[in-house]
């Protein structure tokens, strides 16, 4: 995920490369209270550095991946600072497009990341990037089925209903799970990204569901709050659990079999090109992504995780073109 951040924060400071006067780059993650946005942070600080430069970094995030309001609030409030170019993992698909749009009337080009928007706002922002969700989903049902067999009772414990993430993570999940087996499947509960809220709703998911053979964490906060939840009850080992996102409580879990396996988004994308080489292109810019197929890797007592793509969405080039911000009418850069 980190050279996700670096390959998006370089195509942002390449479109601003042009500008006569130095500028904010505003990264907005879905929270900052969570491993996986803070390794983003990581990320994007040290693609500042390699790009050099006198372009400034701020990284936002509301408390709460369910905090919508704060996350569309901290978008318009970079649009009326005149920042040079935003970086945002939306929260909600629909509730962002009005205040994206609002960057783009305002000639601010805007990068998706991790959660498509709605359908119909493609043209205002100027680039998508993310793991391919659905697959990952379908890779975590496949080893869910592989551990417990194809009849029984399973447990889908989600996160926010409606984000961009989670419909094809977990709708990837239970595609692939009632397609290929006779499963049942209890749930989805949604924990907000909520640890404690996932730790009390697996607490009552295992006391209501003693026949449960497996469950399914679909993210970083609710796979840790399904983990410790499980071994407060002494389900631990009993019941299969497949966690998502690879953060070292989850790492933990792995090793000492509370989970069967994670789901880690991976740092599969290409090297992301130097700020300073794409000012050297003209104006023809690209992230390299990577295409090759997720893996499944196996070993004793040690992680199992699932190594998940990072693709355009609706492409298939290995290539993602960053758009021109400039409104509709005029041409794009090529």
């Amino acid at each position: 995920m980190k050279k996700l951040a670096a390959a998006l924060l370089t195509s942002v400071i390449a479109l601003t490369a042009f500008s006569a006067q130095a500028g904010e780059i505003a990264v907005i993650v879905k929270t900052v209270n969570s491993t996986f946005w803070q390794n983003v942070q990581k990320g994007a600080d040290a693609a500042m550095k390699a790009g050099g430069g006198s372009n400034t970094m701020t990284f936002q995030g509301p408390a709460a991946e369910s905090a919508i309001a704060d996350q569309v609030n901290m978008v318009e409030n970079a649009v009326n600072r005149k920042v040079s170019g935003i970086v945002l993992a939306p929260s909600d698909p629909d509730a962002l497009v009005p205040a994206v749009k609002k960057a783009w009337e305002a000639r601010i080009p805007v990068i998706i990341v991790d959660s498509l928007l709605a359908k119909g706002s493609e043209q205002y922002y100027q680039s998508f990037l993310a793991t391919d969700n659905k697959k990952a989903g379908e890779l975590a049902a496949k080893a869910l089925i592989d551990k417990v067999g194809k009849e029984g009772k399973i447990a889908v414990m989600s996160y926010v209903a409606g984000a961009g993430s989670e419909i094809g993570r977990v709708g990837g999940f239970t595609d692939y799970i009632k397609a290929n087996s006779k499963l049942t499947i209890v749930g989805p509960f949604y924990s907000q990204s909520q640890m404690a809220t996932a730790l009390n709703q697996t607490t009552d998911v295992l006391a209501a569901n003693s026949d449960l053979k497996g469950i399914f964490g679909a993210n970083e906060p609710t796979a840790i709050g399904m983990g410790r939840a499980l071994k407060q009850s002494g389900k631990a080992g009993k019941v299969v659990a497949i966690g998502f996102d690879g953060n070292q409580d989850l790492q933990e879990f792995v090793k000492d079999g509370t989970l069967s396996a994670i789901a880690v988004q991976g740092n599969s994308a290409s090297r992301p090109c130097s700020s300073r080489s794409t000012r050297r292109r003209s104006k023809s810019l690209s992230i390299p992504v990577s295409s090759s197929s997720p893996r499944t890797i196996s070993t004793s007592r040690k992680p199992r995780t699932f190594s998940t793509n990072l693709t355009p969405s609706g492409r298939a080039s290995r290539m993602m073109r960053v758009r021109d911000p400039i409104p509709k009418g005029l041409r794009t850069i090529s």
